[in-house]
C-alpha cells in the first residue's frame, strides 16, 4: 500500500506570511470602497457614473443580440440538467460565435468587448443555463486568457490567445484535495529539468478541466541554484503525455459544470510556458481574481432578474382568499425584497465593471464586495422566490411540464446558486480577505505596534508613525457632510441615503479603530466582528451604486423615476440590516459560541448526537493525492 504523500508542513504563520507576500501591497489609484471603510466618502469617485465608448457599447449591444438568439434557440438548459452534462453542439456554437474570446483582444481573433459588457454576456447566458454561463466565465474570467493578458509574454500571447478566442477551452488549477483556501501547503510539484519543468501532482475540482485544452496550474517550484523555487504558474496542455482526468465530479446543483480531478506524472511543460518569473504564481492568480471575480456577480444579478420575472408573473395570477397572492402583505414584502435587490445587485456589477473599464481606479475592494454580496443576496432571492412558488417552488421543472405547468425551475436556481457562497473565494474567506485590504492603513502606520516579534526600536518608530497618521485621521471622523440637511440636494429623495453612507462610513472606521485598539495583534482572531465590519461596508457600497445608478437612469432613460422608486426601497431595507450589524458588533455570542465549540470538539456534545445513524460510511474525509501514475481511466471529454 502507498504510504499517503507528505504535504508541506505549514505554521500559521507561515500560512499567513504567505498570503501576505501574495496580496498587493501598494495602493497606486484611488479606491471608492477602500476610502468607504476609512470614514472617507468619495462620491467623486464613482458620480457621475462612468459610461462606456460609443464605439464599445455598439460592438457589445451587437453582440448581446447574437448571443441572446443562440441561447433561446440552441441552449437547452432543461436538457443539460437532465443529462448532466453540455452538450457538444452546444459548446461548438459558443465557440463559432466567439464566446470563448469575448474578452480577448481583436488582434488575437477575440472580440474585445469591455469588462461591463462582459459581464452581460455572461448573465444572459447563466439566465438560459447556469452550468454553460460558469463554463465561459471559468474559460476567461481565470482560465488561461486573463493571466496571459495581463503577465504572459508576447510570444505566450501570439502561441495561446488565438487558439483561445477561437477553439480551445481553458480551466484554472490550484485546489487539491488537502488545499483550499490556503495554498501554502501546496503539494504539487514543478521540478526544474533542463529547459522544463516535471509536473507531479493532484488537482481537485478542475471546473472546465473535463473539457479544457490548455491548463493554468498552480505547482511549487523547489528551490535550489538558479531556481528561486515558489508557488508558480504555468500554461500546460491538457493532452500532454502524464496527465489523467480522472473523474467528473456531480454537485448538488450545476450539473452540467465540467468539472473533474486531474492528476499530473512526470508532465514535462516547457520553461517558455512557465507565465513570470518563479514564486509569482499565487500574485498572477490574486491580480487575475480582481477582475474576475465580477463574473459570478454578474451571474448572480442576471439570476435575481429572472427571478423578479418570475415573481411578478406567478404572484399575479396564484390567487389565494380571493387576491392575488401578491396582494397579500406576507408575500409582497418577499417581492418588494427580490426588485429592489436586483437592481441593487445590477447597480453593483455595471458600477464596479465600469471602473474596471476605466482603469482609473484601484477595484480590488470593490470586485470583492461585488462577489461577496451578489453570492449572498442572490441566494436569499432564490429561496424566497422558491417560497413564493410554495410546493411548485420545490418541485422540479421536469415535473411541473409533466403534469401540465409551466416547468419553472426554481428549486434548480437554488441549487445552482448555492456554489457561488464557496468558490472564487468562499464568504468566510472573503470577509478575511475585504477585512484585510479594510485595515491596510492602519496596519501599514501601526502593524509593527502589535507584532510580538518586532523589536522595540522598531516598535517606537511605528508609534510615531502611527501618531502622526491618527492626529490626521481621527478628527476627520467626528464630522462630515452627512449631518447637512441639503447635502447631495442634486439627488432627490435619494440625498438622505447618501448623508446616512457618509455618517455611517464614519461610524464604520470609527467602529474598526475601537476594535484594534482594544484587541491589538489579537484582532485576525475576531472573524465574526471582521465580517461584520465588512457586511456593513458591503451594504453601503450597494446602497452607493444604487443610489448613483438611479441618478444615472432619472437622467438617461425613461424609467428614472421607477429607478428611484426601487433605490429609496433598497437602501431603506439596507439601513435596518445595517444598523442591526453595528448592534451585533459589540452584543452578540461571540465569547459563548467559542466556548461551545471547544465543547463540541472535545467531545462534551456526542451525547446529542444519539437517536440517529449516519449513512456517509467510513471512507477517509479527504482522498489519498500521493503523486505518481495513474491507474483510472481518463475521463477527459475532447469536443469535436
Amino acid at each position: 500500500m502507498t504510504a499517503p504523500t507528505q504535504r508541506p508542513k505549514v505554521t500559521e504563520r507561515e500560512a499567513r506570511q504567505t498570503a501576505e507576500a501574495a496580496r498587493e501591497r501598494d495602493w497606486h489609484k484611488p479606491s471608492f470602497a477602500k476610502e468607504l471603510f476609512l470614514g472617507r466618502f468619495r462620491l467623486d469617485l464613482v458620480h457621475p457614473h462612468p459610461l462606456p465608448a460609443d464605439e464599445d457599447v455598439r460592438r457589445g449591444e451587437a453582440f448581446l443580440a447574437v448571443l441572446r438568439d443562440f441561447c433561446e434557440t440552441r441552449i437547452d438548459g432543461a436538457r443539460i440538467e437532465r443529462e448532466a452534462r453540455i452538450p457538444d453542439e452546444t459548446i461548438t456554437g459558443l465557440k463559432e460565435l466567439g464566446a470563448l474570446g469575448m474578452k480577448i483582444d481583436p488582434a488575437y481573433g477575440g472580440l474585445g468587448l469591455t469588462q461591463l459588457y462582459y459581464n452581460r454576456a455572461l448573465a444572459l447566458v447563466g439566465s438560459a443555463s447556469p452550468a454553460v454561463g460558469a463554463l465561459l466565465s471559468a474559460h476567461q474570467s481565470i482560465g488561461v486568457p486573463q493571466p496571459l493578458k495581463l503577465f504572459g509574454t508576447q510570444e505566450q500571447k501570439d502561441t495561446f490567445l488565438p487558439r483561445l478566442a477561437r477553439t480551445a477551452l481553458s480551466a484554472f488549477l490550484l485546489t487539491e484535495p488537502d488545499v483550499g483556501s490556503d495554498p501554502a501547503r501546496l503539494a504539487t510539484t514543478a521540478v526544474p529539468d533542463g529547459d522544463a519543468y516535471l509536473v507531479d501532482g493532484v488537482k481537485l475540482w478542475t471546473t472546465n478541466g473535463v473539457v479544457a485544452d490548455l491548463l493554468v496550474v498552480m505547482a511549487r517550484v523547489p528551490a535550489s541554484e538558479g531556481h528561486p523555487g515558489g508557488i508558480t504558474a504555468f500554461v500546460v496542455e491538457a493532452d500532454a503525455p502524464g496527465i489523467t482526468v480522472e473523474h467528473r465530479n456531480a454537485f448538488m446543483g450545476l450539473r452540467g459544470l465540467e468539472n473533474g480531478v486531474t492528476r499530473f506524472h512526470r508532465v514535462r511543460v516547457p520553461a517558455a510556458h512557465r507565465i513570470g518569473p518563479e514564486g509569482a504564481g499565487l500574485k498572477i492568480a490574486l491580480t487575475t481574481l480582481n477582475t474576475g471575480r465580477l463574473s459570478l456577480p454578474a451571474t448572480c444579478a442576471g439570476a435575481a432578474k429572472w427571478c423578479l420575472k418570475i415573481a411578478r408573473e406567478w404572484s399575479g395570477v396564484r390567487e389565494q382568499w380571493g387576491r392575488p397572492v401578491a396582494r397579500h402583505e406576507a408575500v409582497g414584502t418577499k417581492i418588494s425584497f427580490i426588485a429592489a435587490t436586483a437592481f441593487a445587485l445590477e447597480a453593483v456589477v455595471d458600477l464596479a465593471s465600469q471602473l474596471a473599464d476605466e482603469d482609473r481606479n484601484d477595484i480590488r475592494i470593490e470586485a470583492a464586495l461585488a462577489k461577496l454580496y451578489g453570492s449572498e443576496k442572490a441566494w436569499l432571492i432564490a429561496d424566497e422566490l422558491v417560497q413564493i412558488r410554495g410546493g411548485r417552488g420545490y418541485e422540479t421543472a421536469d415535473s411541473l411540464a409533466a403534469r401540465g405547468e409551466r416547468a419553472v425551475p426554481a428549486e434548480q436556481l437554488l441549487r445552482d446558486l448555492r456554489i457561488n457562497r464557496i468558490f472564487e473565494g468562499s464568504t468566510e474567506i472573503m470577509h478575511l480577505l475585504i477585512a484585510r485590504e479594510a485595515v491596510d492603513a492602519h496596519l501599514s502606520v501601526a502593524g509593527d505596534l502589535i507584532d510580538p516579534d518586532t523589536s522595540l526600536a522598531d516598535k517606537a518608530r511605528a508609534g510615531a508613525r502611527a501618531g502622526g497618521f491618527y492626529a490626521r485621521w481621527l478628527p476627520g471622523l467626528v464630522t462630515g457632510p452627512g449631518q447637512l440637511p441639503g447635502a447631495y440636494g442634486e439627488f432627490g429623495d435619494l440625498a438622505v441615503h447618501l448623508r446616512y453612507i457618509e455618517r455611517t462610513s464614519r461610524k464604520l472606521a470609527r467602529s474598526t479603530f475601537y476594535a484594534m485598539s482594544r484587541w491589538q495583534g489579537r484582532m485576525e482572531l475576531k472573524q465574526a466582528f471582521l465580517g461584520r465590519i465588512v457586511d456593513i461596508g458591503a451594504e453601503l457600497f450597494a446602497m452607493s451604486a444604487a443610489c448613483v445608478r438611479a441618478e444615472l437612469l432619472r437622467t438617461t432613460s425613461d424609467h428614472g423615476a421607477e429607478a428611484h422608486q426601487l433605490a429609496d426601497a433598497f437602501c431603506r431595507q439596507a439601513r435596518l440590516r445595517v444598523d442591526e450589524l453595528f448592534t451585533r458588533l459589540w452584543s452578540n455570542t461571540d465569547d459563548l459560541d467559542r466556548r461551545v465549540v471547544d465543547a463540541v470538539l472535545s467531545g462534551a456534545h456526542t451525547w446529542l448526537e444519539a437517536g440517529v445513524v449516519d449513512p456517509s460510511g467510513t471512507a477517509p474525509w479527504i482522498a489519498d493525492a500521493t503523486p505518481g501514475p495513474s491507474t483510472r481511466e481518463d475521463v477527459h471529454r475532447r469536443i469535436p
